[in-house]
């Protein structure tokens, strides 16, 4: 399956105490030719000032969905055992209709602890934090099959993680795009035990995007390369610089092959 580059933007909500300098982030970057605009969920920073300001991620999302127009957008990723996975279906759904279709359904174990013990949820281990995603995964898009009315499109669902016997399988199962923090040699080792994992589960690999994030042009070629589309940026408040996606945008642009007119 061919398709063409696209580059992400991760909006991290952290460090802008004015909501307004991630509204103007979210124009600035859609007004650039970002293909998604990511957030996180998270409830507190994960760099910089441990006390500093920081925004939820899904009401976040459905104000993205009504102040865009053309970019996808979504969390990389949802905290798997935040949420009631029937409730998250149903917000996704929501959302994904405000916006008209462009929802992205991220999502992840979890990992960071502070998360869990200060809005008490049961932090666990790895094992058990993987177990709660496979369940979940069950629920949730059960429930989106349920919903009526029912979701604008097939909602793109991306996994994050790297797992090899049990993250690996839930993108083989569940996800559209796979997210890792993969480098080439690892990215090249873990794109075989997806390969077998959804043999065995009767899934087309080929059809599941990967997606990492931008490591710089020369990383990014290699990485293009080896299959991957997706590229994202982080970007962190206060002030949201995009001078690094400009890059990757530039990059993208020569990539892609020009289309010609008249022809899809």
């Amino acid at each position: 399956m061919t398709r063409p580059v696209r580059i992400g933007m991760q909006l991290q909500p952290q460090h802008a105490p004015d909501y307004g300098l991630i509204r103007d982030a979210v124009r600035r970057a859609e007004d650039a030719g970002v293909d998604i605009v990511f957030n996180w969920d998270h409830f507190y920073p994960l760099t910089g000032d441990p006390a500093g300001a920081h925004f939820e991620c899904w009401t976040m999302l459905a104000a993205w969905a009504e102040q865009t127009e053309r970019v996808e957008f979504g969390a990389l990723v949802t905290g798997g055992g935040y949420r009631n996975p029937d409730l998250l279906a149903d917000m996704a759904r929501t959302v994904d209709h405000i916006s008209g279709g462009r929802l992205i359904l991220g999502i992840g174990a979890g990992w960071f602890e502070r998360d869990y013990a200060e809005y008490g949820y049961e932090f666990g281990t790895p094992g058990t934090r993987l177990k709660l995603l496979k369940d979940n995964m069950s629920r949730l898009t059960a429930r989106l099959r349920e919903l009526n009315p029912a979701p604008v499109r097939d909602i793109p669902i991306l996994i994050g993680g790297g797992g090899e016997r049990k993250t690996l399988r839930l993108v083989a199962e569940y996800a559209d795009i796979w997210h890792s923090f993969a480098d080439l040699d690892v990215l090249t080792h873990k794109n075989k035990i997806l390969a077998e994992h959804a043999a065995e589960v009767g899934t087309d690999e080929s059809r599941i995007e990967r997606s990492v994030q931008w490591p710089g042009r020369e990383a990014a070629d290699a990485l293009h390369a080896a299959g991957v589309t997706l590229f994202t940026i982080g970007v962190s408040g206060p002030d949201y610089d995009l001078t690094e996606v400009e890059r990757a945008l530039a990059w993208r642009d020569e990539i892609n092959p020009e289309q010609v007119a008249g022809l899809a």
